[in-house]
């Protein structure tokens, strides 16, 4: 077992993907474990940026670029101006602290780490060269601005109305 581990181990491209694997499931637990809003948009941002890492890692690099700029940029951006649109005058109420919550959260990350690395090592992957695809970035871009122009225009607008529509409730929780 343990020498499928130093096998694995021993190629650059596994080793920077375990990197990002552990980089985003611990921002999307810090996220869950947060209590203030803008420490889960930094840990959300973490996750964003590291399956970001895994599409370079999976050789999908136009993914991973979208995956920054419109993920990690702008959502988060979003995210962020949301918070600062919205008052917080109320002060924090503290919670109380459970001791054994954390210890409870590390027995269930471990136990479903153990869980999937099991799966990983019994399942019998395809092994082989496969022909990678022709400049997909130029085939997505076809579609998008041909059969599906449409639904694109659409959830441009989508966006523009939930963002108006955030920025007159925030200006109504003013008044």
């Amino acid at each position: 077992m343990f020498g499928n581990i130093v096998d694995f181990l021993s190629r650059g491209e596994n080793i920077a993907f375990f990197i990002c694997a552990l980089l985003a499931i611990g921002g999307a637990i810090f996220m869950l474990s947060f209590t203030k809003v803008v420490h889960m948009v930094v840990a959300v941002a973490l996750t964003f940026i590291s399956l970001a890492g895994l599409y370079v890692v999976l050789e999908a690099e136009f993914v991973a670029v979208v995956q920054i700029l419109i993920y990690a940029g702008a959502i988060s951006i979003l995210m962020i101006f949301g918070i600062m649109m919205t008052k917080h005058t109320k002060e924090e109420e503290e919670e109380p602290k459970r001791p054994w919550h954390n210890g409870l959260l590390f027995v269930g990350a471990a136990g479903l780490f153990g869980i999937i690395f099991y799966a990983i090592q019994k399942s019998q992957l395809p092994s082989g060269e496969y022909p990678s695809m022709q400049d997909n970035t130029m085939e997505i871009g076809k579609l998008l601005f041909s059969n599906h122009v449409i639904p694109f225009e659409l959830m441009s607008v989508l966006l523009t109305v939930a963002f108006i529509g955030a920025i007159i409730v925030a200006k109504r929780e003013e008044d």
